[in-house]
Order: C-alpha cells, then structure tokens, then sequence
C-alpha cells in the first residue's frame, strides 16, 4: 500500500529531512510514525500526499510509482487519501455539517449523496447529534473528531495523520487514537505521526522512528490494540 525505497529529500537549504528510508505498510496495516522534532516525520508525510518530491528514492503508494505521477494526476492521486492535522483547521464561520461536506461540494458531489456521506462520517466519530454546531462551541476533541469526519467522508483508502492528539489531554488522546484503530480494522491503512510514545507504545502496533532524517527503528508487528 506504502513504499519507501531509500528515499532521500534535501532542501534547496542543503538540509537533507530524510536520508535513505526504507519501509512498506500493508494494506489495512496502522503504523505510527514517531521521532524527535525535525526528525522528517511531516517530510515523509508531504512526500506520500505529493507536496513534495523525492531527491532520491523510490515512493509506491496504491501500487503507483509517484515519480510518474504529473501535476495533473496529483488531485486524482489525493483523492485516495484521507489527512488529519493537529490543529483541525476547520472553518469557524460553517457548521459541523458544512466543515465535513466541503470536501464532497468541491468534488462535485451530488446533494444527497453529500448528505449521506456527511451523516455517516459523523456518525462514525460520536458526532451526527452536533451537526448544526459551531465548531467553536465544541471541545478540542469534539474539533479534533471533525477534523477526522472530514477526513474519512470521501472513503479514503489511506489515512495519515499528522500529531492528531498533539494539543489533547491523555483521556482524550486515547478516545482520538481508538477512532483510528477503529478505521484500520474496517479497512483504512492508517499512518500517524506522534511523538506521544506513551501512547502508542501502549496501542501495540508497529511503530517507526526517525532520527535526524533516518530510519532507525523500522519497527515489527506487535498484535492488535
């Protein structure tokens, strides 16, 4: 589903983010992706969502060789993947509904599929009652499960995540993180990038960690959470 084969990205700064990486995801699989600050984890991220290229290497995503991918080909390629930030980023001025349908309307989607769609991702996040909602009237979880409703509303086939619980007290950051091993186990491949190593450590999935642009713990299957 993910590969990275001796994957380099230097910046026009002569930084080099991420030096000789390698790894595969399977489909279905949820990896967390930890390392310090500045370690590449948002680089490795921007590289599987086409932000950025590779200075070297070989990226696979969905069985597609990024490096034939063209400008033109980069909203079909995105439209697979599904991404969760930190700090949601949702309008203030639209409704919960509005925030998770903007996605759908800007595909062109039709009014009642749109409709369904929207429901049933809110539905999944605890969230179908606050539909007509502010965002700035709900919690920082509450926000945090619209960033995800939002994500998931188009059925992504992969599901990146980038510190979804960073701004989250512990209860609340296993509450988000249950959402996402949840979406694995019906299917979503699922890579979340967390420095909380408390947190997933106690998950028990593979983890990968990065140290100053290198793979250094590629990780192994540790069971199901």
């Amino acid at each position: 589903m993910i590969q990275f084969e001796r994957v380099s990205k230097r910046y026009d700064n002569s930084h080099d983010a991420l030096k000789e990486v390698s790894f595969d995801i399977a489909p279905e699989e949820l990896v967390f992706l930890t390392g310090h600050s500045g370690a590449g984890k948002s680089t490795l991220l921007r590289l599987i969502m086409l932000m950025e290229r590779p200075s070297r290497g070989r990226v696979v995503v969905n069985g597609q060789d990024l490096a034939s991918c063209g400008r033109r080909a980069i909203p079909r390629h995105r439209q697979s993947i599904g991404v969760v930030f930190q700090n949601h980023k949702l309008l203030m001025g639209r409704s919960v509904y509005d925030n998770v349908a903007l996605p759908l309307q800007i595909a062109g989607f039709e009014h009642r599929d749109i409709d369904r769609r929207v429901s049933a991702a809110l539905d999944k996040v605890g969230l179908l009652h606050r539909e007509q909602a502010m965002p700035m009237s709900l919690s920082g979880g509450e926000q945090q499960r619209v960033g995800i409703a939002r994500a998931v509303v188009r059925r992504p086939s992969i599901l990146l995540a980038d510190e979804p619980t960073g701004n989250l007290d512990p209860e609340l950051s296993a509450e988000i993180m249950k959402l996402f091993v949840d979406f694995s186990r019906v299917g979503v491949t699922v890579l979340i990038a967390s420095h909380d190593l408390a947190l997933i450590s106690r998950l028990r999935h593979r983890i990968l960690t990065l140290r100053d642009g290198r793979l250094v713990a590629p990780g192994t299957a540790r069971g199901n959470a």
